[in-house]
């Protein structure tokens, strides 16, 4: 090592140090400011308009929240690493959710879907889209490779996965993925649905 690098290592480390932190938060800065302007929009889609008729189905904007790890976040469209550098992606070629067939989402390990490893069977995953909630139910998990595409096939009902790197901790890209399977349980209106939680948080 020259001795102009050896006499400044701890300068040129505490640099890079200080770039690193600088590019992360301004990575979770613009997701967080992405997430807040779709939540704003979505909130906006569940107000009554005399227009509403004429919106195509599919075409609103898609919330995932579940209780057990306190998710609650915007699904954007797609899975590519633009997408998901702003929130959870739905793989647009699976089903939409609440819909029958297989609706697959993932997220990256250390942002929205860093806990969804503490999911077990019998969880709850709630969807909010087009004014109705779909309750789904874990019924179990997987660790794949990420060749593994079999967890991304089409099913004869509605089901719901979810998908991350793994193992969750990992120094580097992860080498294997975890899999959350759920099953649509329940759908209802959104205003039955709050209705519910408000009437169940009054006891």
């Amino acid at each position: 090592m020259p001795n102009f690098l050896r006499r400044h290592l701890g300068l040129v480390l505490t640099i890079i140090g200080v770039f690193t932190l600088g590019f992360v938060g301004s990575e979770y800065y613009g997701m967080w400011r992405e997430q807040k302007r779709l939540t704003e929009e979505w909130e906006q889609q569940q107000k009554p308009s005399p227009n509403a008729a004429a919106r195509p189905v599919g075409d609103g904007l898609t919330r995932v929240a579940i209780p057990k790890i306190d998710l609650d976040a915007i699904v954007v469209e797609g899975a590519g690493r633009k997408q998901l550098k702003l929130g959870p992606g739905r793989i647009k070629t699976s089903a939409l959710p609440g819909e029958v067939g297989n609706s697959v989402i993932t997220a990256h390990r250390d942002t929205f879907f860093r806990n969804i490893y503490q999911l077990t069977k019998g969880d709850d995953i709630l969807i909010r889209r087009n004014g109705e909630v779909f309750t789904y139910k874990v019924t179990g998990k997987k660790i794949v490779k990420p060749t593994d595409v079999s967890v991304l096939k089409a099913t004869p009902d509605a089901q719901l996965t979810l998908i991350t790197c793994y193992p969750t901790y990992f120094i580097g890209p992860a080498p294997e993925r975890l899999v959350i399977f759920s099953k649509l349980e329940e759908r209802k209106p959104e205003s039955v649905a709050a209705t519910g939680a408000a009437a169940g948080s009054s006891h």
